[in-house]
């Protein structure tokens, strides 16, 4: 079983800007990757806000340029994801699925996924006309009616984002008014083919079965109650994202939501193990805080080595 100095688990802005500072440290890192390499923001066609680009930078050539400029300063890359940890000693014990390691420090950074809505239909017809990444799928949907269920940032960006496919994007939102960054929602209510159905639920998806497709929705008014119908072919479920520490139970300490907290930087409540990224950000979920907090628990990680158990 291969020792290493740090792991990091998670190769989104967080993992990989980690992955840098740790290398550039001397102490280059392992990382466990997972099957996406790049995280969530692979699936973002056109990254505006991530500072250095006057241009705007597809998501999944951001990430690319991360990782080789971690691996330029010694970082290792394994497709893989951390499944078991467990803390023996001064040292963590990391399962991967196909390799296991030894690790003085651990930084997690492993993100978040979309939220579904558990409503009738949504299971029968993910796949199929449902969907929770619109710049995965947002093609297939080029000239027909699709709706988005949320009102944050991802909601409107995946709006805006079907806008240029669909010929009509319906927004539904349990609000009266959108949570996005205002930037994005003027740019929103600037589409001629995006409307609105506000203080709305789904309450079930609805389709065939021979061929499998969603046809319509059943949206329920929050405020009266009464139930109709909205005639659709694909569903974008927008609303909210689950932290990936499920395996890190019992180990650290986690919130309510599951997002495991921090104590002043990146430091979690067990030493040598350190936290990054949407993982422990509930609130921002942005790249560039991802990538300030990479930097964070990699300068915590490496001093936490150095000094609290002597490494010089």
């Amino acid at each position: 079983m291969e020792r290493i100095s740090i792991l990091i688990v998670g190769s989104g802005p967080a993992g990989c800007t980690a992955a840098i500072y740790a290398a550039r440290a001397g102490m280059p890192p392992l990382v466990f990757a997972g099957a996406q390499v790049g995280g969530q923001l692979i699936q973002t066609t056109e990254v505006e806000n991530f500072p250095g680009f006057d241009r705007p930078i597809l998501g999944a050539e951001l990430m690319e340029r991360m990782q080789r400029q971690a691996i330029r300063f010694g970082a290792r890359w394994l497709s893989e994801s951390a499944q078991k940890i467990e803390r023996v000693d001064d040292f963590f014990v990391v399962e991967g699925e196909y390799t296991t390691v030894e690790a003085e420090a651990v930084i997690v950074a492993t993100g978040s996924v979309a939220r579904w809505l558990e409503v009738p239909g949504e299971a029968e017809f993910r796949g199929y006309g449902v969907s929770g990444c619109a710049t995965c799928d947002g093609f297939f949907f080029r000239g027909r009616d699709v709706a988005v269920v949320g009102g944050g940032n991802t909601a409107v960006t995946d709006a805006l984002y079907l806008a240029d496919f669909a010929q009509r994007v319906t927004v539904i939102h349990r609000r009266d008014t959108l949570r996005a960054d205002h930037s994005l929602q003027d740019r929103l209510f600037q589409k001629s083919n995006v409307r609105f159905m506000w203080n709305s639920e789904v309450v079930e998806i609805c389709g065939e079965e021979n061929p499998r497709k969603v046809k319509y929705v059943l949206v329920r008014n929050v405020r009266t109650f009464e139930i109709s119908e909205c005639a659709i072919e694909g569903v974008f479920v927008a609303v909210g994202h689950i932290p990936q520490t499920k395996w890190l139970q019992g180990i650290v300490g986690l919130d309510d939501r599951g997002y495991i907290q921090t104590q002043g930087g990146a430091r979690t409540t067990c030493p040598g193990l350190f936290a990054a990224g949407d993982v422990m950000d509930p609130h921002y979920q942005q790249a560039v805080t991802a990538a300030g907090n990479g930097c964070r628990a990699a300068l915590d990680a490496v001093d936490y080595l150095r000094y609290r158990l002597g490494r010089e």
